[in-house]
């Protein structure tokens, strides 16, 4: 009997992006672009800032969407490990000298 083909469409297993970057990112830019022109909507400024956020921000998401669509997944990973892990096979071990004493055998000299 031979094996059952099914075809694996493209999208069911591509990344959410939105507008061509991390959808959460680029939703970000968006609502603090519009933070900073709402409450201003007849300052130039304000758009002006508001705009190059907007912009900066889709720019920002579409270039790590590029390199690694699931990037800012990554870096949230990264940033839930510790700097230093120690040299040792667990946080309940006792690292003492006095430990080395109880596994030679007494009267003999290294």
């Amino acid at each position: 009997m031979a094996l059952r083909s099914v075809p694996i469409r493209r999208s069911g297993v591509r990344n959410n992006l939105f507008m061509g970057g991390d959808r959460e990112l680029v939703m970000l830019a968006g609502v603090a672009a519009a933070g900073l022109i709402g409450p201003a909507i007849n300052e130039p400024k304000a758009w002006i800032a508001g705009l190059f956020i907007w912009f900066g921000g889709l720019w920002a998401a579409r270039l790590m969407a590029k390199s690694d669509p699931l990037l800012r997944g990554v870096y949230l990973r990264h940033r839930a490990y510790r700097a230093y892990y120690a040299a040792r096979s667990t946080p309940f071990r006792n690292n003492q000298r006095s430990q080395r004493k109880r596994y030679s055998e007494p009267g003999k000299k290294k």
